[in-house]
């Protein structure tokens, strides 16, 4: 049953289509991702379907509200955690739970035992009468998840929650986001420029780009997609004429001395390659990753910038025209 639907979902600004025509279900207690180039759409996207922007044309329904006609309702359904910090610097974790607790108009009575759930569940227990300001970075986006949390969202908009952490944070970042969605049964909607991430939280992922969903499964049939592995060579004179030919090799693509093919029974056929290709420098031999199911249907390698950065970039290039 989704819990998140979709229909013909757009947003324009000016002559830019930000989304276009959008029909997507998400279903309930799953981590769904959207993976795309900068300003491809995804944050556009959380932001409509959040109520922080309204579409151009198009509905979609969030828990069973309309996000136009019944947008208070979608906002107790839900949790957002942004790009950016938004917890207050000079308050302590603790005060900013409280805070949020009545902003979202959690009762007293249940507001320090949902506080006190949120920070064990965060692993903040001991600092939560710190000032914010003396977090890490990964103590702060986990306080983010937690407050989140705070009012029990079905919903939680993740919009890249492991931005500019180092390896280890995001890995713990990670694991409170596996253990929020077996706990709690919450649907979450991630952004994120991280392959790894994806791959390892996502149930399914919709890869979106120019406004438009792609291509949408989950992170192990999206692989199989491209088929066979990925073998990269190094060789300043290929002999590719004859490699062509060959019909376990399912493509090939060059850029100056690097050669990169897609050949089913690698380990099997990688002989035979190098013995026709020429002398080779190096070789690579690798199963196919999201970054090539991305690269296949994009045309473009992820960057590790915030999500739509590109993208408002664009806006203001249409309106100065």
């Amino acid at each position: 049953m989704p819990i998140i639907k979709t229909i013909n979902l757009s947003k324009q600004f000016d002559k830019l289509i930000a989304v276009n025509n959008l029909n997507l279900e998400i279903n309930e207690g799953e981590v769904f991702g959207l993976l795309g180039p900068n300003g491809a759409g995804k944050t556009t996207m959380i932001h409509m379907l959040a109520t922080l922007l309204k579409p151009s044309s198009g509905s979609a329904i969030v828990n069973d509200f309309d996000i136009v006609k019944q947008s208070g309702d979608v906002r107790r359904s839900i949790g957002i955690v942004f790009q950016e910090p938004s917890s207050d610097d000079i308050l302590t974790g603790q005060e900013n739970l409280k805070l949020h607790a009545m902003m979202y108009g959690v009762p007293r009575k249940i507001a320090d035992q949902r506080i006190k759930e949120v920070l064990d569940i965060v692993d903040l227990t001991d600092r939560k009468d710190d000032l914010v300001k003396k977090y890490s970075g990964g103590m702060r986006r986990r306080l983010e998840l937690g407050r989140g949390l705070l009012h029990h969202p079905k919903i939680l908009f993740l919009d890249e929650p492991t931005l500019g952490l180092d390896p280890q944070s995001r890995e713990h970042i990670w694991k409170y986001i596996q253990r929020i969605v077996k706990e709690k049964n919450i649907t979450v909607i991630l952004t994120t420029h991280y392959m790894e991430e994806a791959d390892m939280l996502c149930d399914r992922i919709g890869i979106i780009d120019l406004g438009k969903i792609v291509i949408l499964d989950s992170p192990e049939k999206l692989k199989k997609v491209i088929g066979g592995d990925i073998i990269k060579l190094k060789t300043k004179t290929p002999k590719l004429d004859e490699i062509r030919k060959l019909e376990y090799v399912k493509n090939i693509d060059t850029d100056n001395s690097e050669v990169t093919l897609k050949v089913q029974d690698a380990n099997k056929n990688l002989q035979k390659i190098l013995q026709m290709i020429g002398e080779v420098e190096s070789v690579e031999m690798r199963s196919p990753t999201l970054n090539d199911v991305f690269l296949h249907y994009t045309g473009k390698e992820i960057r590790k910038q915030s999500a739509e950065g590109g993208f408002y970039e664009r806006v203001a290039a249409v309106k100065s025209r």
